[in-house]
């Protein structure tokens, strides 16, 4: 079963930790340059990428905007449609919602296709407390629950594991959660796919309710939408007898012609494929056609109050492309679980702490838990300007006296000095100008700087200070008294007096 986060460290002290793990730090090193290389040629193929990407944005906004609206429409439809919505104020009621109806249809185990939204509310971990398991049927995320582990990537949740490593979580645990692995298993993809197969086919024939997400929500009919590449999605949609859905307000779409923008966004943009493998789509429930009962559970779990927030609201732009983490130097090398959030990377680091609030020390550090580079910004297929929303929320750290990160403190520490001391600020800057002629391109930092530091150049030092510049375009002051001279001040005339008393 999956343990859920609750207890993780904070970011730095849990990314002191996971930076020393090599072989973590080899796998992610190894998958995130791969899906990155292909990703680039991808999205190089489209000569209209750029105009896909602001549609996108735009869909996104205009929805955000008037999601309330939206939101109705899509509840009407899927109720026409023969479906059942429930609205979940928080994790909380939401697990509730779904542990009741699992106990109605008599079962005490269900199927699950990936869903990030169940893993934000920890649904394995309560419907486990009713005596219903929950078995996870996408490969990476069986892999996760078979070895006692915490997904660390949003679209790959085991990318911190290799091939032998999954091979032992296969041989050591399968046999535990049903069919055992097959005798001899190599650590060949092919031969790891066959056991994942052999083993969840049970689970897809013997399962009589699916729990799934959505990838997005279709208001205009009410039709939810999985994007899949393994099949797994579509065996869990279409055989059991029961479907709850759990999906977040914020994949409503209006209509099937916006839908049709992600669809090219969305692929592209996560597995570098041209058209995605598997989409599943499926509006309420019908006889004779895929699962006779179905539910809806819209939750919002923190999303009203990161709409409300003018800057912040972008991050529910994001349409789990996981993009961003494949870029982020941060995320390659302290890994996914050092954020403490189903959510790693940099759009963890701005939606973690919207969803749950800045209050624990764990959240009040992720807008920390990046150097600012701004390559999650031009990669992210929807346009979330990252780098603004995670100052935006160390502002909002700072202001409920958050610590902040010690190296900003001793920086704007070492500023609030200086500007406080005229005679000081004059003296560096002199000897900056000074030292114009040895200014290097880049600064050299060693250790964990250099990345950041070998990616950036320095902006060049000005040939005169702006003082200088000033002082030479404004009159000195005992020259202002002279009568021809520029802005001279004159004793004040009848009328001066006049229009003053006036």
């Amino acid at each position: 079963m999956s343990r859920t986060f609750i207890g993780m460290p904070a970011f730095p002290k849990a990314a002191a930790v996971s930076t020393q793990n090599r072989q973590m730090r080899a796998n992610l090193t190894h998958a995130t340059h791969t899906i990155r290389d292909k990703r680039a040629r991808a999205v190089a193929e489209l000569d209209d990428w750029a105009e896909l990407r602001l549609a996108g944005k735009q869909i996104k906004d205009r929805t955000l905007a008037r999601l309330d609206e939206y939101l109705v429409q899509a509840e009407a439809a899927v109720t026409a449609a023969g479906g059942t919505v429930h609205w979940a104020a928080d994790a909380a009621e939401a697990n509730r919602i779904v542990a009741d109806l699992v106990k109605a249809t008599g079962e005490r185990e269900v199927v699950k296709v990936k869903s990030m939204a169940t893993q934000e509310i920890g649904l394995n971990e309560a419907l486990a407390a009713e005596g219903i398991t929950a078995y996870e049927t996408d490969l990476a995320e069986l892999i996760v629950q078979l070895g006692d582990d915490l997904p660390s990537h949003i679209l790959v949740p085991a990318i911190h594991r290799n091939r032998g490593e999954i091979r032992e979580i296969f041989r050591d645990n399968m046999a535990s959660w049903g069919r055992p692995a097959p005798e001899g298993l190599t650590d060949t993809p092919a031969d790891l796919a066959e056991a994942a197969r052999l083993h969840l086919r049970e689970k897809f024939l013997r399962a009589k309710v699916a729990v799934s997400g959505a990838n997005f929500l279709v208001a205009e009919t009410g039709t939810l939408v999985v994007l899949e590449s393994e099949g797994n999605g579509r065996m869990c949609l279409t055989l059991p007898e029961t479907l709850i859905s759990v999906v977040g307000i914020e994949k409503v779409v209006p209509t099937w012609q916006d839908l049709e923008v992600f669809l090219q966004l969305l692929p592209r943009s996560s597995t570098a494929e041209r058209m995605n493998p598997y989409t599943s789509t499926w509006t309420g429930a019908a006889d004779g056609d895929g699962p006779s009962d179905f539910h809806l559970v819209l939750l919002d779990n923190g999303r009203t109050d990161t709409l409300a927030d003018q800057v912040g609201r972008q991050a529910l732009r994001c349409i789990r492309c996981s993009a961003c983490l494949n870029v982020c130097p941060v995320y390659e090398r302290a890994g996914g679980h050092a954020y403490g959030s189903p959510y790693p990377g940099p759009i963890g680091a701005i939606l973690t702490p919207q969803l749950r609030g800045l209050q624990s020390e764990v959240d009040a550090s992720l807008p920390y838990a990046s150097s600012l580079c701004g390559a999650c910004y031009e990669v992210c297929p929807v346009a979330i300007d990252i780098p603004e929303v995670l100052v935006h929320l160390r502002e909002k750290v700072a202001e409920q006296g958050g610590a902040g990160h010690r190296l900003e403190r001793a920086a704007m520490k070492s500023a609030s000095w200086l500007l406080d001391h005229p005679a000081a600020y004059s003296t560096a800057l002199k000897a900056s100008r000074l030292a114009r002629g040895v200014q290097p391109r880049r600064l050299p930092l060693p250790g964990a700087a250099k990345a950041w530091t070998d990616s950036r150049d320095l902006p060049p030092l000005p040939e005169q200070s702006f003082r200088s510049w000033w002082k030479e375009r404004t009159p000195d002051q005992s020259d202002r008294n002279k009568p021809n001279a520029p802005n001279a001040r004159t004793e004040p005339t009848d009328r001066d007096q006049q229009d003053g008393a006036n």
